[in-house]
Order: structure tokens, then C-alpha cells, then sequence
């Protein structure tokens, strides 16, 4: 185990994890107001309509996927009757479907960004940050699923990823495990946690935010106009600017 390993594998998880949470706690502190999506949905939503449920879709399968391979044991699996072959069958058929929906999902949400002119006018040299971050991460773990379970022979990560991974939250990791992971889910696991320590500073920040205050918000109050005969009737369309009253006409003697 050489310096290199110990500060990718033992080093730069904390680092991006210190980070991340700071910055969460930075930017509710501080930039309340711009805790938000900067939703563009006024200016296009034709192809947001299809990019945006197909992106977010992906996204979720895609972090259920990961929240059962990496922290839920292998032992645990296979004692409720889950047999090696059929979690790889699964994990390989459900991830690659979850992630081509999150690449193809994430694609139209650029094109539109780019084709879209006032969408683009509002896109920030953060906002292309981020998308780049992002799109790397979800490339890069399409690639080492790829080549690893479809064209390769196979790489069961839950042997050596999975215990690393849990070992972070022991405060004990061992970058032995990840020397010898295969470069392409090394990769991938970098640019990961690289995107954990972008996250707070981007618009991404809205996946921390839960619609609690709806429970307890007050009822908004409509109010319309009264239908009652007699009260001056309403009428569709724009009825022109108020008119002056005009004085009578002068008497002449």
C-alpha cells in the first residue's frame, strides 16, 4: 500500500464527505434564496416534459440500485434466498436500464438547455460545471458495468467495493481492498465523490429539500367574482384603458 492509495482510498472520501455536508450547511445559511432548481419550465416545455421524468426516474433506480449493492451485505442477500447469479442478473439488467435513462434523460435536458434560447441565456459557467461532473460519473459507471458484467467475465464488487464502502462509515477504510479494484470502477468511485464535493454549489442542492412545510402551510384563499344579478357583469378580453370624465361644454352668452 503506497501514499497514492492511502489518500484516494482513505483520504479524499472524507475530504469530499467534510465538503459536501459544509457546504450544505453554508448554503442554508447563507444563500437560502438560492437554494432552488432555477426552473426554466415558463420559457419550454415540450421536451421537458419527456427529459426531465426520465432523468429523474433514472437518477432514483439508479441510487436504489447503489444504496442495496454497497451497504447492504452480500450475506444478507443470499440468507433470505438471493443467490449470487440472480442479484448479478438483476443488478446488471436494472442498472444498465436505470443508466441509459439517466444519460438519455440528462442529453435532452442539454439539448434544450443549448437549443432553447432562453434557457441557455439563464445557463451559469456553474450549471456547464456541473452537467460535465455529472455526465462523466454517469458515463463512467455505464463503462465499468459494461465492461465489466456484458463484455468482460464478470466482477462481483460487493467482495471488495461494498466492505470498503461501509468501512468509511466504521472511520477504518482499507485502501488495500481498492488497489486491486478494476481502473474502471475506480474511476467511476473518484468522480463520484468529486460530484458529492460540487454538489452544495450547484442547482443539484434541490435534492436535499423535502416539501415539509406544506403539512403546516396555511390554505391559500381564491377569491372570484360574484355571478349575483345585478353587480356588473364580467367580460372576456381586455376592455381598454379607464376613460377620462369630460366637463360639459362651455355656455356662450
Amino acid at each position: 500500500m503506497n501514499t497514492v492509495d492511502v489518500l484516494l482510498w482513505a483520504v479524499f472520501p472524507y475530504l469530499s464527505i467534510v465538503i459536501l455536508i459544509g457546504g450544505l450547511v453554508w448554503r442554508y445559511r447563507y444563500d437560502k434564496f438560492g437554494w432552488t432548481t432555477r426552473s426554466s419550465q415558463l420559457y419550454e416545455t415540450t421536451l421537458l416534459r419527456w427529459a426531465s421524468p426520465m432523468f429523474h426516474f433514472g437518477v432514483l433506480m439508479v441510487l436504489v440500485g447503489h444504496i442495496g449493492g454497497l451497504l447492504i451485505p452480500k450475506s444478507w442477500t443470499e440468507a433470505v434466498g438471493i443467490t449470487e447469479h440472480t442479484y448479478h442478473l438483476m443488478a446488471v439488467f436494472v442498472g444498465t436500464v436505470a443508466g441509459l435513462c439517466t444519460l438519455i434523460g440528462m442529453a435532452l435536458l442539454i439539448a434544450r438547455r443549448r437549443l432553447t434560447g432562453p434557457v441557455f441565456a439563464a445557463t451559469t459557467k456553474n450549471d456547464k460545471a456541473m452537467y460535465v461532473v455529472l455526465a462523466a460519473v454517469i458515463v463512467l459507471g455505464l463503462w465499468a458495468t459494461v465492461k465489466a458484467n456484458i463484455a468482460g467475465g464478470g466482477y462481483d464488487y460487493r467482495e471488495t467495493i461494498s466492505p470498503w464502502f461501509r468501512s468509511l462509515f466504521y472511520l477504518s477504510p482499507d485502501p488495500a481492498i481498492m488497489a486491486a479494484v478494476p481502473t474502471s470502477f475506480q474511476i467511476h468511485i473518484l468522480a463520484a465523490f468529486t460530484l458529492f464535493a460540487f454538489w452544495p454549489f450547484t442547482r443539484l442542492v434541490h435534492a436535499f429539500s423535502a416539501p415539509v412545510g406544506y403539512l403546516t402551510r396555511p390554505y391559500v384563499v381564491y377569491r372570484y367574482r360574484d355571478p349575483r344579478p345585478g353587480l356588473r357583469p364580467s367580460r372576456p378580453g381586455w376592455e381598454g384603458p379607464p376613460k377620462l370624465p369630460t366637463s360639459p361644454p362651455a355656455r356662450r352668452r
